[in-house]
């Protein structure tokens, strides 16, 4: 058997959306709670954790009630840092494994650390026939959002192996697709990534976004 692996005391990032592994998250960082957090990840090369809020606000304001927390994210890693001004930090993260939070602490300055246990990364599925049109629907979305918006770090070029991949296309359209973000969630945590492009789908076709 796999020994489960586990990361001890990571920082973590709540937010009112989601990082899927494989995807891009720009982020504007103002918080002193998370200003040092994220120069010293880039200093040590080490990711945070990204988690979606269950109830709560981002920004920490004083007397609001405190931020409650789900406990499946996914790790961030810094590829761009920029400070354009004091007090103000820029970044853009690329989504990596999975992770469900074992034990969370908030810190007095209020920055959550938590304890976690990394999750298995989707293994390669090709796409069957009959989902072939999320693919190549995907496909065209991506290639509008290049023309239209090509500074934007969802206007990507996929390869072919990508466009076969359920897991890939999946967590893509999750991204792009203006779902609650609750449903979101539930589609990050499955651990078959067929049936996470099947449940996609099924929205596809309910949207009229894809004929599938």
């Amino acid at each position: 058997m796999s020994q489960t692996l586990t990361l001890t005391s990571l920082p973590l990032f709540p937010l009112a959306s989601m990082l899927f592994p494989g995807g891009v998250l720009a982020l504007r960082v103002f918080e002193v709670r998370y200003l040092d957090m994220v120069r010293k990840c880039r200093q040590a090369g080490a990711p945070f954790g990204v988690v979606s809020l269950r109830s709560g606000e981002e920004v920490r304001r004083a007397g609001a009630p405190l931020e409650q927390l789900h406990d499946v994210g996914t790790l961030a890693a810094i590829e761009h840092l920029e400070s354009p001004q004091p007090g103000l930090v820029t970044l853009e993260c690329r989504g990596g494994q999975r992770f469900r939070i074992l034990h969370s602490h908030l810190l007095p300055h209020g920055l959550w650390i938590a304890d976690v246990e990394l999750l298995a990364e989707d293994q390669h599925v090709p796409i069957p026939q009959h989902l072939s049109a999320t693919s190549r629907s995907l496909s065209q979305v991506l290639a509008s959002l290049r023309e239209r918006t090509p500074s934007s770090p969802a206007a990507i070029t996929p390869t072919a192996a990508q466009l076969d991949d359920c897991g890939w296309v999946a967590n893509r359209w999750c991204e792009l697709l203006p779902v609650p973000l609750e449903l979101k969630q539930r589609l990050m945590q499955l651990d078959t990534p067929l049936v996470r492009l099947e449940l996609v789908g099924d929205v596809l076709e309910r949207t009229g976004i894809a004929p599938l």
